[in-house]
């Protein structure tokens, strides 16, 4: 089941869970020692979905920046057992009707990891600028038109 929630909506249970799956794979799994958890987290959005077990098996933040004059998202991620199924696709899909429906006329801005920017040019994100390293490893600035 799908669900988007602020974050004082989140149930414990689902904070873990979302926190478990970033972390196992941002930090674990790419082999990076950041700070995981920000200051993000308690004015974004966060869009998620669960299996049959209630387990989180996908998720994304959405959030403003630049005083609110842009829209982002990030920790865009499914957990292993889902991946090549689609449900990363669908989980994009989800992104983009939220910020039409939340955050309409709102340029969109990502800073993406290098090797997903095909997974983003599929909703029609271009690259601006030149790849740069964010908690080591290369990522790059990519934009969307904004979503009326």
């Amino acid at each position: 089941m799908w669900q988007c929630k602020q974050f004082s909506q989140l149930t414990t249970n689902e904070l873990y869970q979302i926190l478990y799956l970033r972390t196992a794979t941002f930090v674990v799994a790419q082999h990076r020692i950041y700070q995981e958890v920000d200051n993000i987290d308690q004015t974004a959005w966060h869009l998620f979905k669960t299996d049959e077990s209630g387990t989180v098996i996908a998720y994304a933040r959405i959030f403003t920046i630049n005083h609110g004059q842009e829209v982002s998202f990030g920790r865009v991620v499914t957990s292993p057992a889902v991946r090549g199924q689609g449900v990363g696709g669908q989980l994009l899909t989800k992104i983009m009707a939220f910020i039409k429906q939340h955050f309409p006329g709102k340029k969109i801005v990502i800073e993406a990891q290098v090797q997903v920017t095909g997974f983003y040019r599929r909703e029609n994100f271009t690259t601006f600028g030149k790849p740069f390293i964010y908690k080591s490893t290369p990522h790059i600035k990519m934009v969307h038109a904004p979503l009326n």
